[in-house]
């Protein structure tokens, strides 16, 4: 029995009623990216004012791995505020923010010992992580990556790369930035050249050096292990070592931005475990609480201990409701077998993926690490130019017939999965089947062409 289920047409009514609202009262950029307000939502459910039930293929942009308002974190969250909300840890500190602390270190990835500071955002956690590296090293550039995604305060927008809509207008931005290619093996080399993305990558880093930033200078470079508003570009599994020892030869600290891709969302607990490798600063946010505002940054003892007593802190940050929702999450890991469920789920989807790209020219690329998949839409595969209108669409078919999907990539013609990973298989066979029926309907649209026969 199918699990959408639509009373109106989307938006509906209320919804409608809400968005006039919202035009008056909200910034517009401040985007909504549906057209549905929510009443309610479980699992990978999503009920609307106007009482549709969708499918969410988005999961809060990945902040609900362990699904909508799962009963022991709802618990876990009713239980603690009704004990207190709010003593600021610095000032009246408590035991949850210590034993959340506790876990996090045991659970980042390398033999040496941990410190875990909390803050309320990734972009947070972001800004956290420069000061902690420009005191260590007492250096001050930082290097990030082209098509990078970092959040948005000052800081963080300055490491971020695409410019419109994150950055146009609110320069000048942070000094001693410095940007390299992300290790890309889906886009070619604009220059022609016939060079393997992991090498361009490392050579830039090594040109850098040489030409405009001394190694000396550079505090800490910081990556994605999977690119998430950059399009899901996952680099080949050889890349992160080197730049690993690049790091510790030149004695420069290797920040691991997990925002997007942590807490089981790769099918491991953190993706740069796929790597083998250890962060010397592991940031943290998005699914760490099912929800709700906290981030964190875990850290090799001896640098977060570092900045002299008073240098970190917040007065919300590691907020008591917070911390038992995130403990909650880590239980749900412990016994729910979540990661396990993110391989499957990556297998599936990827196995559907493959399959349009046979049927649909225009699917340039179809990759990802566990649950954290996309393809990418391209006019054609040989030129591999963007198509954002195919994504576009698609995205607004779905919604239309009941499931919830997102874009990504620095053009926007990236379809990413961030589904919640308790979904069922049946409910995400029909959100996959959704999906196919908007790749059809564009292909009607746009020309007889677009759809090749199957094989």
């Amino acid at each position: 029995m199918p699990s959408i289920s639509l009373l109106t047409s989307i938006p509906g009514p209320n919804s409608q009623l809400l968005a006039a609202r919202r035009a008056r009262a909200v910034p517009r950029s401040v985007v909504q990216v549906t057209p549905i307000f929510v009443r309610r939502a479980s699992g990978a459910m999503i009920e609307d004012v106007d009482g549709n039930r969708l499918l969410d293929l988005a999961g809060g942009i990945g902040c609900v791995n362990a699904g909508h308002a799962n009963p022991a974190v709802t618990e876990a969250i009713q239980q603690q505020s009704s004990q207190f909300l709010h003593t600021c840890f610095m000032v009246v500190p408590y035991e949850s923010y210590v034993r959340l602390a506790e876990r996090l270190n045991e659970l980042a990835p390398g033999p040496s010992q941990k410190r875990t500071f909390f803050v309320n955002s990734g972009a947070e956690a972001v800004e956290n992580a420069v000061k902690i590296a420009r005191a260590y090293t007492q250096r001050p550039g930082i290097v990030a990556f082209a098509d990078a995604f970092h959040g948005r305060t000052y800081m963080a927008m300055s490491l971020t790369s695409k410019s419109d809509p994150y950055k146009n207008g609110f320069g000048p931005f942070a000094e001693n930035v410095y940007r390299i290619p992300y290790p890309d093996p889906y886009h070619r080399d604009r220059s022609g050249e016939n060079v393997d993305c992991a090498d361009r990558s490392l050579r830039a880093l090594e040109h850098l050096f040489e030409t405009s930033a001394p190694a000396e200078s550079i505090a800490g470079i910081i990556i994605e292990p999977v690119l998430g508003e950059g399009g899901f570009i996952v680099p080949p599994a050889r890349f992160f070592p080197k730049l690993r020892e690049i790091c510790d030869r030149r004695g420069i600290l290797l920040i691991v931005d997990e925002v997007q891709s942590g807490f089981g969302r790769t099918g491991r607990m953190f993706a740069c475990e796929h790597y083998d490798i250890e962060p010397d600063l592991l940031l943290l946010a998005k699914s760490i609480a099912s929800g709700m505002p906290l981030a964190a940054i875990t850290g090799k003892a001896e640098i977060m201990n570092y900045p002299g007593e008073g240098a970190l802190g917040g007065t919300f940050g590691g907020n008591p409701v917070c911390c038992e929702a995130a403990l909650a999450t880590l239980d749900l890991f412990a016994t729910s077998h979540l990661c396990d469920r993110a391989r499957k789920i990556g297998e599936t989807f990827r196995n559907r993926a493959l399959e349009w790209q046979g049927r649909y020219p225009y699917i340039g690329d179809v990759r990802g690490l566990g649950a954290m998949q996309a393809f990418e839409l391209v006019h054609d595969p040989v030129s591999q130019e963007p198509n954002a209108a195919a994504a576009q669409w698609i995205a607004r078919y779905a919604c239309r017939h009941g499931v919830i999907l997102l874009t990504a990539g620095a053009y926007g013609n990236v379809i990413r999965l961030l589904v919640p990973l308790v979904i069922s298989d049946e409910d995400l066979s029909e959100g996959l089947n959704i999906i196919e029926e908007g790749m059809t309907d564009y292909c009607s649209k746009s020309s007889a062409e677009c759809l090749a026969p199957a094989d």
